[in-house]
């Protein structure tokens, strides 16, 4: 059965029908729901003993090209609700957004299904793009949303210096250990000892800590949490969108296909159980050795500064030359 079918099957009929007569969207009534995505779905559905009405969430989202083409059991479903969610109880209009992504399976999740300006670009660009959108249009929340291969790997060093700038963007680094979309290959955060189709003996390079990485290079606000933690992962989006200057959370997801067929975890359960089991409060971590943190996640804030954002300085900037050009335009013609 497909989402259509177990969300609205009627509703996406007349969807269909109103798009066919270029009659626009339907209007979407939200009728439940805070910051829960299931609020209201549940009790609706038992009280009823039928389908429940039109989840809020659904006009966020490109409706006629559901249900996702996400495998079983990815992460990536649960970032997208997350994110979508995460929006829905901010108030933002999608109209004040672009989302950038790159090439990849986290890259979906912005492009096609997040309803909103999106760039799918070039594999590894979607920051260098991303930059030149927030400089364009300063006003505007530019979130980006891809993979640990294009944003670590491919495009780690365009991370690095917009963290050092601190431009104001917004990043969620989907971290699922593997370069899933093209067969599996080893990625710059595959955990050591780990197979896979490049690696099939073991993974003898130690990972990348993106997140860490980040902090040092000067970001604003760096968070790490897990598709196991979805409530403070939605907290923490909400954060990182707030915060003026560079936010960046990596988020650790499973994939059970690319991923876990050679890492022994076939199942999304047991992946979410090897995230739960191997995340530690920062708090916790503080107090623990560099042996006992090998192969674990730290998740929570890592870093909350304030600090001079990139685009604020460029008005500045541009402010003071224009003042200059406009005072030496008044010289010139006094004759001085």
């Amino acid at each position: 059965m497909s989402l259509q079918d177990l969300s609205d099957p009627e509703y996406f009929e007349a969807l269909k029908a109103a798009t066919e007569k270029d009659d626009g969207p339907l209007d979407l009534k939200p009728t439940y729901g805070t910051s829960d995505p299931m609020v209201g779905f549940l009790d609706e559905v038992e009280a009823t003993g039928g389908l429940p009405q039109h989840h809020r969430l659904l006009k966020y989202l490109r409706q006629e090209i559901l249900p996702t083409t996400f495998c079983a059991g990815c992460g990536g479903g649960t970032v997208l609700n997350t994110f979508t969610t995460a929006i829905d109880e901010m108030g933002i209009d999608p109209k004040e957004m672009v989302c950038v992504t790159g090439i990849g399976c986290s890259s979906w999740i912005p492009s096609p299904y997040f309803l909103c300006d999106t760039l799918h670009t070039t594999h590894g660009r979607a920051i260098a793009f991303a930059c030149g959108v927030k400089v364009m249009k300063p006003d505007m929340k530019v979130i980006i949303i891809a993979g640990d291969g294009d944003l670590a790997g491919i495009g780690g060093n365009h991370l690095i210096h917009a963290a050092r700038r601190n431009i104001d963007i917004t990043v969620f680094l989907v971290n699922n250990f593997i370069y899933g979309m093209t067969g599996g290959q080893v990625s710059p955060t595959t955990p050591f000892g780990i197979k896979t189709s490049t690696t099939p003996y073991r993974n003898v390079e130690h990972p990348m800590r993106i997140a860490d990485l980040v902090a040092a290079a000067g970001a604003s606000y760096v968070a790490r949490w897990s598709t196991f933690h979805a409530f403070q992962l939605m907290e923490a989006m909400q954060t990182a969108i707030r915060k003026k200057g560079f936010g960046f959370i990596e988020i650790v997801s499973q994939c059970p296909v690319s991923f876990g067929k050679t890492a022994g975890m076939k199942d999304a359960v047991s992946n979410l159980k090897y995230l739960r089991d191997n995340s530690i409060a920062v708090a916790d971590a503080k107090d623990m050795s560099e042996d006992e943190l090998e192969g674990k996640f730290v998740v929570g804030r890592l870093v909350e500064r304030n600090q001079a954002e990139f685009t604020d300085g460029l008005k500045n900037v541009n402010r003071e030359a224009q003042a200059m050009v406009i005072e030496s335009l008044r010289l010139k013609e006094a004759g001085k």
